[in-house]
Parts: C-alpha cells; structure tokens; sequence
C-alpha cells in the first residue's frame, strides 16, 4: 500500500486476473467466503456459524467437482497472490431446465471494490454460460445493495420480480430482487 496526497491509503494498481478456482485456492476461498458471510450476513442466504464449521478439505473436494463439471464453476478475482473477488454460476442437470442457470455468492473484498472486478466476475460466468449453450442467467439480491443492483444491470441483467421477505438477518426481513438476463449466442 502507499500513501495518497491526501493522507488514505491506496492499493498499488495490481493486474487483476480473472480465472476459472483451481484446488490450490481452496483454504483462500474458504477464508474469502467466511469474510464475506461475517462481513454482510444480510447478502447471502448462507451463514457464517454453519460455513465456518464445514471441515477446511469440503473446499478442495468442491474445487475438485467444479474444475470436473460441465455444470457449475466458481470465477475468482487474483490480485498479485491474494484472492480478491469470487463468484459462482451452476445450472441443473434436467434436461427441460439446463437452459438456464445461476449465479451466486458474488464478492468482492472491500478494498478492492469500484474497480470494475464485481462485472468482471459477473461477465466471466456469462461467458462461461455462453460457452455451455445457456441461454438464461438469473440471480438474487437483496433490495438494499444497490450498488451489487447496478453492477447486475452493468452486465445485462433485469428484474422480473421481487421475492417478500426472502432473508432474516437479526429480526429483520429482507426482500431479494429476482433478476435475469437472457444470453445472446447460446443454443
């Protein structure tokens, strides 16, 4: 890090690469997702209790089947050697409903966000779904991220619906915008 004029700190300007999860990121990702559920437990349907008592190896044995499938895979954001950013995308293996798929667990440390990485994660699995002849991508997010709201439309996508109270965060409820973007050159 170095010093600004003004006295902050800013993160020297480091390439960031954008890429398929491999095994070697497993113990990165695992400490990646526990600081996003402990940092925005209102943002994921998933818990940082339950999550940080999964066993270290359930991350290299996921790695593992995504590297393998044709029907899931997790994007990473790589900084230098740090894990900076992460995202998901898998579609169901049913025959009538592998058209569509999608997208989950996107984060972006907090230091490194307004960088463009979020759309670079989000357009990596796009390009992954365009790949696998998907011609629809949805997502959930909570009404109060706007600025998750507005990387989403950056990248395509629309909102097709509202789902009421979908979240309870300490006694509050949370409404989740249903949002989708249709996917130009799949079948």
């Amino acid at each position: 890090m170095s010093a600004s004029n003004n006295g902050e700190t800013d993160i020297v300007k480091v390439e960031i690469q954008i890429r398929q999860a491999a095994s070697e990121d497993a113990p990165h990702l695992r400490d990646l997702r526990l600081e996003a559920l402990a940092g925005h437990p209102q943002a994921f349907s998933s818990d940082y209790e339950s999550a940080s008592k999964e066993a270290p190896t359930i991350w290299g044995e996921r790695l593992e089947r995504y590297v393998k499938s044709d029907d899931e895979t997790l994007q990473v954001a790589v900084a230098g050697n740090d894990l900076v950013g992460s995202t998901g995308i898998f579609r169901d293996p049913r025959p009538k409903i592998r058209h569509a798929a999608t997208i989950w667990g996107v984060y972006v440390k907090p230091a490194w966000r307004g960088r463009g990485i979020g759309d670079r994660l989000v357009n990596a699995c796009l390009d992954w779904a365009r790949e696998h002849e998907i011609i629809f991508v949805r997502l959930a997010v909570i009404t109060t991220n706007i600025s998750a709201i507005q990387c989403y439309q950056r990248c395509g996508f629309s909102v097709y619906g509202i789902e009421p109270m979908s979240l309870l965060w300490e006694g509050r409820y949370y409404d989740e915008l249903m949002m989708g973007c249709e996917i130009k050159g799949g079948q």
